[in-house]
């Protein structure tokens, strides 16, 4: 039963089988923690007694997730495309509730996710709304679970659909992805980052980071890039990975002018 298999208990990632160990965690972009890897899975997390959490981000997008943390702590979102609903981004758990309000907001057509820390249950996820995983193939070593749900692709971007696209960044990873919704903000354009791009705490500037935990910076070639395929993007807002973390109005901006910083202050 799938509720079984072992989901770690740091990053969430659930792996196909029992393991020692968990890659993700033994990466240098992510941590063990001193007390050593631990597990856990779908059953325990039911039985823990979490919180579903839907909460409106913006008009007609809403994140889902749980009010209590769970490994890494982000929170997914449903983007309302006209295309069809696509779940952004993953979260570990997922349970009858889960289901029903996500459901209740139009259900989803496809899954697609920005990098292998948000991969969590996502065939469980794929399995219960009979929907794709899009994945880039850079990052195909890094699923924990393979299954036929999943869909790789490869080079800088990827059509969804004609109002979704695809973006491979490599931040972060080599296959960080973000996704590109020409319809959000009332038509002026929106991204939706997880940490690729990662909108931090005064909104005026986001950040580029290899590892954000262990505060090792992503190298500059990378950065320049990312900022070169997104100036082919016309977006007003950006969506990060934690609640609330979104930037309304200007965002195409504050991304251009923290590329420029970042190469400023890396360039000394």
């Amino acid at each position: 039963m799938s509720a079984e298999l072992p989901i770690c208990l740091t990053c969430g990632t659930q792996y196909a089988e029992p393991r020692p160990d968990c890659p993700i965690c033994e990466d240098e972009r992510q941590y063990v923690p001193p007390s050593g890897q631990q597990w856990t899975n779908l059953a325990r997390l039911r039985e823990a007694g979490y919180t579903v959490a839907v909460e409106q981000q913006a008009p007609g997008v809403y994140g889902v997730g749980t009010r209590e943390r769970f490994g890494i702590g982000q929170r997914a979102l449903v983007v309302p495309a006209a295309s069809g609903n696509v779940l952004w981004d993953c979260v570990a758990y997922l349970d009858d509730e889960m289901i029903r309000r996500v459901t209740e907001l139009g259900g989803i057509t496809a899954i697609a996710i920005s990098h292998p820390h948000y991969y969590t249950t996502m065939v469980d996820w794929a399995d219960a709304f009979d929907v794709p995983i899009h994945l880039h193939e850079r990052d195909r070593p890094w699923v924990g679970r393979p299954s036929g749900r999943i869909r790789f692709w490869e080079g800088d971007t990827l059509r969804l659909a004609d109002d979704l696209t695809l973006v491979n960044l490599g931040v972060h990873f080599a296959g960080g992805t973000v996704l590109h919704w020409s319809d959000g903000a009332a038509g002026k354009g929106a991204l939706f980052s997880g940490d690729i791009v990662q909108v931090v705490p005064n909104r005026e500037l986001v950040a580029f980071m290899y590892s954000y935990p262990n505060h090792i910076p992503e190298r500059p070639s990378v950065v320049r890039r990312a900022g070169e395929l997104l100036a082919g993007f016309a977006f007003d807002d950006i969506y990060g990975a934690w609640w609330d973390a979104t930037i309304t109005g200007g965002a195409s901006r504050v991304v251009d002018r923290s590329v420029a910083r970042y190469l400023e202050q890396t360039a000394g």
